[in-house]
């Protein structure tokens, strides 16, 4: 679940995700949350600025000067829930990732009834709003 904010530019802001894993049996807590909590970032740096562009047949994005990631700034408040499991402990370094962005996208919609087709967010469709 994911709480944002849409600014008249079209600029997205997620203040808040909420975050539910079944991962098996859990050996260590902290990290099951510190996973998901990195994932999360991961995928919101994706979604809100992971576009690769070219120009002249060349990638414009050479390192992390000209490839905006999340900054501490933009980091939303992230609560993470685990869920009893007897199952065998499972891995969670991707569970954190794939489910942030239609988290966000949905949120958008509520929020603007706009739909988002396509990744990253871009803030030319979310000005009509």
């Amino acid at each position: 679940m994911a709480e944002i904010s849409v600014h008249p530019t079209g600029r997205v802001r997620v203040h808040k995700v909420i975050c539910a894993v079944d991962c098996g049996t859990v050996v260590n807590p902290e990290i099951v949350k510190t996973q998901m909590e990195s994932g999360i970032v991961f995928g919101l740096s994706a979604a809100l600025y992971g576009a690769i562009t070219f120009q002249n047949g060349r990638v414009q994005q050479n390192n992390f000067n000209d490839y905006p990631i999340l900054r501490m700034n933009e980091m939303p408040t992230v609560e993470v829930f685990i869920t009893p499991s007897k199952e065998p402990p499972g891995g969670v370094g991707e569970p954190g990732v794939p489910p942030i962005a239609p988290a966000v996208t949905n949120a958008i919609f509520s929020a603007t009834g706009i739909r988002i087709r396509r990744l990253p967010i871009r803030a030319e469709e979310l000005k009509k709003s």
